[in-house]
């Protein structure tokens, strides 16, 4: 049960059902993360842009932040993110052992660096509140430093919704 009341459309003030209408439009419904969240329709509708920059227009591979997204969930071991997700990863590409090596928490032990950094990353951010050198500089090697950005803020927007 939510600890605070999932709103609909209708118990928002008239000025603020557009912010339900675009949280609905980019993601095709409004999930019960983002109807606790319209408790406060301004930070629903500043987590949602935000959320909506890292799915849809960010230029992070899909795979990689499906990584990184799999393993903030089972970091913080959050299973309805987990559940929405898992499908996303597949549908991207993300191999069956990259999820299962998550799932169990042993990534990124036996994955090939290219995917194993971007989980140790989730990692080290969710468990740490930063990187060590050594995965922050394997990362932006791989994608550069404005991706690096969007895999940072993206752990923390996961985290957020957790």
């Amino acid at each position: 049960m939510a600890k605070v009341p999932l709103r609909s459309r209708e118990e928002l003030p008239p000025d603020k059902q557009h912010i339900y209408d675009s949280i609905a439009q980019t993601r095709g419904s409004v999930l019960n993360v983002f109807r606790a969240l319209l408790n406060s329709p301004d930070a629903a509708e500043a987590a949602g842009n935000l959320g909506a920059y890292l799915r849809y227009r960010s230029t992070l591979d899909p795979a990689v932040r499906e990584i990184a997204i799999l393993a903030t969930a089972r970091e913080l071991d959050v299973a309805y993110e987990w559940a929405h997700h898992e499908p996303v990863a597949r549908e991207v590409g993300v191999r069956d052992e990259v999820i299962e090596s998550i799932r169990s928490g042993r990534a990124p032990m036996g994955l090939p660096a290219k995917e194993g950094v971007f989980a140790q990353a989730a990692k080290e951010l969710v468990r740490n509140r930063t990187l060590t050198d050594r995965t922050y500089q394997a990362v932006e090697h791989l994608i550069g430093p404005a991706q690096t950005v969007d895999l940072i803020v993206l752990v923390g927007y996961y985290s957020l919704l957790a």
